[in-house]
């Protein structure tokens, strides 16, 4: 009697939003065992608001995660514009942007609380394959072994095929990339998320704005479960920051008066919503340069979501890039998986080539214009060092620039309505190209 031929194991390093759509995605091959390592002790509602565009939602309801597409767990907007701009002052629309091929509703653009978003991805795994407090300290790649993970707190894992979905920070990025760095790109956002209750009474725009003058912008919007999000900021001179803001991190608690004081001689609705905010965290923004390649250990890993791609969350596109990836993962996989038994390693590595060859141009232009957006945060010129007032601004000449700046604008419909199913076509369908073409040549000689 032949001894059944043992699981591919698969290890994901991180159990947040790229991570939880790896394993939903991944347990959909035959005879795969999936394991999460996350290093956190337990989950909870930390973070702030988090945006899917169509490709994102598409993408969930291919993996049959309905239950993130549902009103009451996610809000959209009400009218046809998934983006609104709005003069600081006046409060008037200086520019919509608006979906270009989405027919479906569930497909606009959803905003949730990205705890909420979490939630739902987490019904789909079971939580006895999710082991919390695991913090990698190193990584052994074998020839023959696989991937051996060891975790600070002495236990160690064992897999064919590591996914490291352990975002910007990523320890498995660091381990094989020691020499990437990140940098604070100078931009702090201060966040808030709270009931909407508190703004029971208020009269404001139904629908969410971004606010935008000449150096900062505000934006406001309904969450799922009855939240409310409001988000401001400013930059600074990364290498030379006042001293309050030397040692920022994440999600460290900010000054609501100051944050305040950063919108005064605003429109009264901004003024109004931030008066009801009733705390502010602040967020300094990381990014830092492409890789070349986000597969390492002989094609035993590879990186996805943020540790692969640190744009510094332009766009607000991390979450269905993330999303994306892990699809793509499963689309490539199922590609080299063999009628029986388990790909073989050099079959996994062929896989994750073309995850590469999917994935890494359409993020690459998303990286390059992440880069131009940092440089110019939010602004048509000018910085702000998060201690100002009011600004002087709304003379003829600075509104002519603000809307010059708001129409320049990059169209980004190629981001949030990418289907990553139709360019994983296309790659396999150009390496058949190639195969047939240089068969045709041997065949020739």
């Amino acid at each position: 009697m032949t001894r059944p031929e043992s699981p591919l194991r698969i290890a994901i390093s991180g159990a947040g939003i790229a991570g939880l759509a790896a394993a939903i995605s991944l347990c959909k091959l035959p005879g795969v065992v999936v394991d999460l390592y996350e290093q956190a002790e337990a989950f909870c509602e930390i973070g702030a608001s988090i945006g899917l565009g169509p490709n994102g939602l598409r993408t969930l309801e291919k993996l049959g995660v309905h239950n993130a597409l549902r009103e009451g767990v996610c809000v959209r907007q009400k009218g046809r514009h998934h983006q609104v701009y709005r003069h600081w002052k006046t409060g008037a629309v200086l520019a919509y942007d608006t979906h270009r091929a989405v027919t479906d509703p569930q497909h606009a653009t959803a905003r949730f609380h990205r705890a909420h978003l979490h939630a739902a991805l987490l019904e789909h795994v079971p939580l006895s394959r999710i082991h919390l407090g695991k913090k990698t300290s190193h990584i052994n790649v074998d020839g023959t072994d696989g991937i051996m993970l060891h975790f600070v707190d002495g236990s160690s894992a064992q897999a064919d095929l590591l996914i490291g979905a352990d975002g910007i920070h990523s320890a498995t990025r660091k381990w094989f990339v020691p020499n990437h760095k990140l940098h604070w790109t100078g931009w702090v956002a201060m966040r808030s998320t709270f009931d909407a209750s508190l703004l029971d009474g208020v009269d404001f725009p139904d629908d969410a704005a971004h606010w935008v003058a000449p150096h900062r912008s505000f934006f406001h919007g309904r969450l799922g479960h009855g939240q409310f999000t409001t988000v401001g900021g400013f930059t600074v001179d990364p290498a030379n920051p006042p001293d309050i803001y030397r040692n920022v991190s994440w999600n460290d608690q900010g000054s609501l008066q100051r944050l305040r004081n950063l919108y005064n001689g605003w429109h009264p609705t901004v003024q109004t919503l931030l008066e009801k905010t009733p705390y502010t965290r602040l967020y300094p923004n990381m990014a830092g340069e492409p890789l070349d390649t986000w597969v390492y250990g002989g094609g035993r890993v590879v990186l996805i979501g943020d540790a692969a791609h640190t744009h510094g969350g332009a766009f607000a596109a991390g979450g269905s890039l993330a999303i994306d990836d892990a699809y793509c993962l499963l689309l490539t996989l199922q590609n080299v998986w063999p009628l029986e038994g388990k790909p073989s390693p050099a079959q996994i590595h062929h896989g994750l080539r073309l995850f590469e060859a999917t994935r890494l141009p359409h993020v690459g232009k998303v990286m390059t214009l992440a880069r131009h957006q940092i440089i110019g945060k939010l602004a048509p010129g000018g910085k702000g060092d998060g201690s100002a007032g009011a600004e002087k601004i709304g003379e003829a000449d600075e509104d002519e620039k603000l809307l010059a700046f708001i129409q320049s604008r990059p169209d980004t419909a190629w981001i949030n309505e990418h289907d990553v199913e139709a360019s994983f076509r296309a790659v396999v369908e150009a390496g058949a190209s190639r195969l047939d073409r240089d068969r045709l040549l041997q065949s020739q000689l």
